[in-house]
């Protein structure tokens, strides 16, 4: 943890400005990660033989592990940006993101070491290491995100008063309030959308097929939940006008999709989807400013001690990165849109040759 004192000396247009970064970070991570872990959950189950699996793999195959970036991203902007929001969320929650960090590491193993392994019985237990690992990170990060709008109880710690720590720490089964596991299976039921669209996208066949398919049922599974989380979410923090806006706009994003899928609109479902993730990060990162997920000790909207006003870096290292990001943040873009320019075409059984091991994934 960070003492505020040496903090929250830099202009609001600067705090501001970094927090609307950080929360673009994170909606790169959820659109583009939240298709491939949407996938990843898929494998077991809408791949029949080793060939559509190794298709549903190659989907993903070349962007999954570049995707991860953005929050590793996200993650140290910050830490440099708002020192004291990273350190109380991160001592507080070391449970959950302790949960989330073995997703990942199984995940990535899975995908690692699918194809140094030719035995079947290996190969089914990857893909399902890939799915569990993609179920769980997603489930942690719904759980979150719905806990980040109640708040987090925050209060100045007993030893030293310019510190703050989640009340009570380590902060864990409190999460799982109704609202806390509502987020987590509404986030599920959406990234299971969005990612068997971006298969119906990239495959072609069978696989196409069945993953239209079943993104027409789990469709009307994510527009029934996600009404019931964005309606729940303008309730309990209500944030004015910009919430209803936002949930209307999440609301159509959702039907488009499921509407356009039916119609075999594969690219226009998927922006769609996308369009959803945009829009729901927008309203939950909306009712984080300027407590950034925190609320003080008590029942109800009480106001959060920590502040983005408090618990900001100073204004020359705001400066600093702000330079820096004008720089990289561009060239990552480009680099971005070029790496899925170059894998943009669709993938089928009649791609992955019959003599060969499974190749290992580029990222």
């Amino acid at each position: 943890m960070f003492a505020l004192e040496v903090a929250g000396n830099a202009p609001l247009a600067l705090q501001g400005l970094w927090f609307i970064l950080i929360a673009v970070l994170w909606i790169g991570y959820l659109v583009l990660e939240g298709f491939d872990y949407g996938v990843a959950m898929l494998i077991p189950f809408l791949g029949k033989t080793e060939k559509e699996k190794r298709v549903i793999v190659n989907t993903i195959g070349p962007v999954w592990d570049g995707n991860e970036v953005w929050l590793l991203t996200a993650g140290g902007a910050t830490f440099a940006a708002f020192p004291a929001w990273y350190a109380t969320l991160f001592s507080g929650l070391y449970l959950p993101l302790f949960l989330v960090l073995v997703g990942l590491i199984i995940r990535g193993v899975a995908f690692e070491y699918r194809s140094k392994h030719p035995e079947a019985k290996w190969r089914n237990a990857f893909d399902w290491m890939a799915s569990i690992g993609s179920f769980v990170v997603t489930l942690v990060f719904g759980v979150g995100f719905a806990n980040f709008i109640l708040g987090l109880p925050v209060a100045a710690a007993a030893n030293n008063p310019s510190l703050y720590v989640v009340t009570p720490s380590p902060y864990f089964w409190q999460l799982f309030s109704w609202f806390g596991l509502l987020g987590g299976v509404c986030l599920v039921a959406l990234f299971l959308f969005h990612g068997s669209l971006f298969l119906a996208l990239k495959t072609k066949g069978e696989i196409h097929d069945r993953a239209t398919a079943f993104a027409g049922k789990v469709g009307l599974v994510s527009i029934g939940l996600g009404a019931i989380f964005l309606v729940s979410q303008n309730l309990l923090h209500p944030i004015g006008p910009l919430g209803w806006v936002l949930l209307v706009l999440a609301a159509l994003g959702l039907v488009s999709a499921w509407w356009f899928n039916g119609k075999g609109r594969d690219g226009i479902a998927f922006i769609s989807t996308t369009a959803t993730v945009l829009f729901v990060a927008v309203g939950i990162f909306a009712t984080m400013w300027p407590g950034l997920g925190f609320k003080g000790v008590g029942d109800g909207l009480v106001p959060s001690p920590l502040t983005a006003m408090n618990a900001s870096s100073s204004e020359l290292t705001l400066t600093l990165m702000t330079v820096a990001a004008c720089v990289f943040v561009p060239i990552v873009l480009a680099y971005t849109a070029w790496a899925y320019t170059v894998f943009r075409r669709r993938l089928g059984v009649e791609n992955i040759p019959d003599d060969e091991p499974a190749p290992a994934l580029a990222g």
